[in-house]
């Protein structure tokens, strides 16, 4: 079972009939479910608490020895991030998951600023979220006591292969790579992995430059557009401490430097008219 946002559903992994594959069906192929056992509640877009209130009945409901629970990334594209609310709703959609018998396993996240290659600006203001996004993962998890996969730590993750055209989701590689990660972790947690994710692509539809160019044109650009709006006031912050460290530095550099009697005359001065004493 697969809960989250357009990663989970399967985006950058297309089918020739149209559909997205994704990790859900390449784990669920490993682990030997049947088609039929599959569910897949994920949607795009969808932030951490849209799985909490949306996604989590029916996860609860189908009783699945497994779900993988990929969401966050969007929380951090937005400018009302509370990384505290992420954590409390993660704990939530991870503690009901559990209740009812499931493993789920969470996921933490690279600095896909390096994969987008966003402006200096932009990518430090997403970075510096990413990191608060970790911690309550890092904190829902522990909290839970279930695994956790580290995109971070992936090898492969920061290859632009792994990356569909719009470098905002896996590409069928991705994909497979995240799905093999998924499946060590769960073998770790002792689950039987009959047939482990092959990384040969195969049965996924191939783009093209025109697909290339008409996904940047069509949706890349107002994608960024959209986002850095939301990202740009924490970017904005940055830039501005980011100056005033430096006129600090350069206003101390320029200051000429004090003899040890010059700083010792001082000490032993009175104080001056009007300073305090």
């Amino acid at each position: 079972m697969v809960v989250g946002d357009s990663t989970a559903v399967g985006l950058g992994d297309p089918m020739a009939d149209g559909t997205w594959r994704g990790v859900g069906p390449l784990v669920a192929a490993a682990l030997g479910i049947a088609p039929d056992g599959y569910l897949n509640c994920s949607f795009t877009g969808a932030r951490v608490r849209c799985v909490l209130r949306d996604q989590l009945p029916a996860a609860r409901a189908h009783r699945a020895d497994v779900a993988l629970v990929v969401a966050g990334m969007n929380d951090t594209l937005r400018s009302d991030f509370d990384p505290h609310a992420v954590a409390t709703d993660l704990h939530g959609v991870l503690a009901e998951l559990v209740a009812v018998g499931t493993v789920p396993v969470a996921v933490r996240f690279h600095d896909h600023g390096r994969v987008f290659r966003l402006p200096a600006p932009l990518r430090r203001a997403l970075r510096d979220r990413i990191t608060e996004l970790n911690t309550a993962v890092d904190t829902a998890v522990r909290a839970a006591g279930v695994p956790c996969v580290d995109l971070d730590a992936l090898p492969g993750t920061y290859d632009l292969t792994s990356w569909s055209v719009d470098r905002l989701h896996p590409s069928e590689l991705g994909h497979r790579l995240l799905a093999r990660a998924f499946t060590e972790r769960l073998r770790t947690a002792g689950f039987a992995v009959p047939s482990p994710v092959s990384l040969a692509c195969s049965g996924g539809a191939t783009t093209t430059a025109v697909d290339h160019l008409g996904w940047l044109l069509t949706r890349g650009v107002p994608w960024l557009w959209r986002r850095g709006r939301d990202l740009l006031p924490h970017a904005a912050g940055i830039m501005l401490r980011s100056a005033g460290r430096r006129a600090r530095l350069s206003v101390s550099a320029s200051d000429p430097p004090r003899r040890a009697c010059d700083s010792a005359a001082t000490d032993g001065a009175a104080p001056a008219v009007g300073a305090p004493g």
